[in-house]
């Protein structure tokens, strides 16, 4: 049975929930994101795009670009709420859903065409999602999660777009190696010298030649560029839980070291979140006294990778649990509720430059491993 993949992209996510609250927005240019000038840019809307920006920018540059641009200081929280709202629209009518990202949903509907049309009950789901949230989104149909991706980006903003089974690598072939998933920084201008610019060039190329020049990378890319992509949808359902928990030689009240303790285990998770291309929504704490009376507490957050995010609510969890004043004996941090994500950092409060650092450390990590570099609250008292 040949599959039958659906993607899923709310458009310019942030800003269009900011105009849903407040209409004034619609029309302008629009900058979520943080408001010093050291801040980056979260999101911004299609008309501050035509002058250059796009997200991850620096906030200050953005403003220079486009000076009437209106910022907005940002509501995880508030997104969270739609996000959620969306999937469950979703999920009430499709029965195998991979939440993506906050904003990005994959659909399995694989055999669907047994009861009714795939292509219609997808146009059908798009409409009732603008009709009861307000929402823009537009979707992409194909065979594989690669090419309603694309065909996604192709459809913005607000439509859709369906690639017949057969003609994905036609559909593909004009495109900029830009749309392909995971050409990024690197790699994009390493092909740009080779000369490629279009995914044709790829086509043509030996998978060979891809794989001496970018090691597997170029063997994923080379799939890619042809329209082959094998990964499953992964329900939302299957995410799991990661947790650490340290066990002292010697039970403490030392303030210091828990706190250490903590922030290293947060530092460490975090990490294997964004390597897992993961994002946590909740957080819990457990300690255990030296009487093994054991107590855990947890929290709630806007979805994120950003240990500095988890950091304050894992000190704000400690601060609340920790009442009895005893000998501890354990403690444990715990993430849950996870989904796939690249939301790597927090772009409503990290600057660019925390950005840039939490990247740089995770590529050190990902080669030597994660003590390898640590971050100074992590470091022992000398």
């Amino acid at each position: 049975m040949e599959r039958t993949i659906v993607h899923c992209d709310l458009d310019t996510f942030f800003v269009s929930v900011e105009r849903l609250i407040n209409s004034d927005l619609i029309g302008k240019p629009v900058l979520i994101g943080g408001s010093s000038d050291r801040g980056v840019v979260a999101s911004c809307s299609y008309e501050a795009r035509k002058y250059g920006i796009h997200s991850a920018m620096p906030m200050r540059l953005a403003r220079q670009l486009c000076p009437e641009a209106v910022l907005v200081r940002g509501d995880h929280d508030l997104y969270s709420k739609y996000s959620d709202i969306v999937t469950e629209i979703i999920e009430d009518k499709i029965p195998v859903v991979e939440k993506a990202s906050i904003d990005e949903h994959y659909l399995d509907m694989t055999g669907m065409d047994r009861f009714f049309g795939s292509w219609q009950l997808t146009q059908e789901l798009r409409k009732t999602i603008i009709k009861e949230t307000g929402l823009p989104i537009s979707f992409g149909f194909s065979k594989n999660k690669t090419v309603s991706k694309i065909a996604t980006g192709e459809a913005k903003p607000c439509g859709e777009r369906k690639i017949d089974e057969g003609t994905e690598r036609n559909f593909l072939a004009p495109l900029s190696i830009r749309k392909i998933p995971g050409i990024g920084e690197k790699t994009y201008p390493l092909l740009r010298n080779m000369g490629i610019s279009q995914i044709l060039t790829l086509q043509q190329m030996d998978v060979i030649t891809m794989r001496k020049v970018l090691g597997e990378n170029g063997v994923s890319i080379w799939n890619k560029a042809n329209g082959i992509d094998n990964n499953a949808v992964i329900p939302f359902s299957q995410q799991k839980s990661m947790s650490k928990e340290t066990t002292f030689e010697q039970d403490t009240i030392d303030m210091d070291i828990l706190r250490r303790t903590m922030l290293s285990m947060v530092d460490e998770l975090a990490f294997d979140l964004r390597r897992d291309g993961r994002l946590t929504s909740c957080v819990t704490v457990k300690l255990r006294y030296s009487n093994f009376d054991t107590h855990t507490m947890q929290t709630k957050l806007p979805f994120t990778s950003s240990e500095r995010v988890i950091s304050e609510k894992v000190m704000q969890l400690f601060e609340k649990l920790y009442s009895r004043r005893m000998l501890i004996r354990l403690i444990g941090v715990k993430f849950s509720n996870l989904i796939a994500g690249g939301y790597q950092a927090d772009l409503f409060n990290d600057t660019l430059e925390d950005i840039r650092l939490s990247e740089a450390m995770d590529r050190i990590r990902i080669r030597y491993g994660h003590d390898s570099v640590l971050r100074g609250f992590a470091l022992p008292n000398l």
